[in-house]
């Protein structure tokens, strides 16, 4: 039988043992760091705010919002799902489905797709928000699903992948990674491409499949677990892999930051890492928001680290977005902490939700869209 530990209790368990997650005993509560002061090089303009409902709930849901066009989609934990202009904030369309969604916010051509915490799969029309169709899944979906021209795929708490046609919702293939019996509250996205699906599993595996037939191309282990606990051996890949120029970027909790090569999965470097958080590029740099907190560039060629920050340490920071010359993350006071892609120091701040943050953001066209905790979704430029 799977059992399925939340982030939020293995912070909880992790504070009570004097090495993260290392010996028991110890009662050395980790604090997160307090803020630092700087001199703002940059400052924060907001283009527009709007509210969306209830916002992401208690659970550690991270209901990331898409972009697609000229619209930014989201949704709240209670059901609803919205549209608006990513320009203006004007409102396109909203829809109440009257059942708690867990997994964030999925678009394609034409398509939204949002997934309940009954575990189905619910496909909506990105024009009007009219539902398309409905599908029952085997556990739960709480990453986004993801989409061609052709398909949409959803990547299950158990370990599957199940592909679906995008118009229909008729299940064309399932394919099984055996995951462990421990593992995270929370699953990777696939990349969805044309001829092929890849994704990253709990059990520390990377896999291609092919989207005709959902049969194996290949399979690369990225990383052993090591330890003498099962919580010591957790080596989710939470983070969506990232793929630029035929190489994959993928990393994993208590693990490794690998570049793997698309064409043959021959692992071309490897980093210590650990990350549940996905992955951002810009300036040469592979962009890791540790699972401590920390903030750090690796060279995407050489993997050599360029710069650390360390001063965010357990402050529950985001997945990392890049918007112009800076890199961004949210953390769990609300604020948005911008630095240099050069060095990593900080150039400007934002609360953009007293709730916190925990879904990932998206910048487009140097605007970067946040949605908090509390449903405060906002469009921001740094200038």
């Amino acid at each position: 039988m799977k059992q399925v530990l939340s982030r939020a209790l293995l912070m909880v368990i992790c504070s009570l043992s004097i090495s993260a997650c290392g010996w028991w005993g110890g009662e050395v509560e980790i604090e997160p760091a307090e803020l630092v002061d700087f001199e703002a090089e940059k400052e924060v303009d907001v283009l527009w705010s709007k509210s969306v409902g209830a916002g992401l709930g208690e659970a550690f849901n991270k209901l990331s919002l898409a972009v697609s066009g000229d619209a930014v989609y989201a949704a709240d934990v209670e059901g609803r799902v919205v549209a608006y202009d990513r320009h203006d904030g004007s409102s396109l369309w909203s829809v109440d489905l009257d059942t708690p969604i867990v997994g964030g916010v999925g678009v394609g051509p034409n398509h939204v797709a949002v997934t309940t915490e009954s575990g189905e799969v619910v496909m909506l029309s990105a024009e009007d928000g009219v539902e398309m169709w409905r599908q029952q899944m085997s556990s739960e979906t709480l990453s986004p699903v993801q989409m061609n021209n052709e398909m949409a795929v959803a990547q299950l708490q158990n370990g599957k992948l199940v592909a679906m046609n995008i118009s229909s919702g008729e299940r064309l293939w399932t394919y099984d990674s055996q995951i462990p019996s421990l593992t995270l509250r929370g699953t990777s996205s696939p990349i969805v491409a044309a001829n092929a699906t890849i994704a990253g599993f709990a059990n520390g595996k990377l896999a291609a499949v092919r989207n005709d037939t959902g049969a194996e191309l290949w399979e690369r282990r990225i990383i052993i677990p090591e330890g003498k606990t099962e919580i010591e051996r957790l080596i989710d890949i939470d983070a969506r892999p990232l793929y630029i120029d035929g190489v994959i970027y993928i990393v994993s909790y208590q693990g490794k930051l690998v570049a793997v090569s698309a064409a043959d999965a021959q692992v071309l470097w490897s980093q210590n890492a650990s990350s549940y958080r996905s992955l951002a590029a810009g300036f040469g740099n592979i962009y890791v928001s540790q699972a401590n907190g920390f903030i750090e560039a690796f060279d995407q060629r050489s993997s050599a680290s360029v710069w650390r920050q360390a001063a965010l340490e357990n402050r529950q920071t985001t997945s990392p977005a890049v918007l112009g010359t800076s890199v961004v993350v949210g953390d769990y006071e609300g604020y948005l902490h911008f630095m240099s892609q050069v060095d990593g120091h900080f150039v400007a701040r934002y609360k953009a939700d007293s709730d916190g943050l925990r879904g990932d953001m998206v910048a487009v066209d140097d605007v970067l869209y946040v949605l908090g905790n509390g449903g405060r979704l906002v469009a921001l430029q740094l200038n």
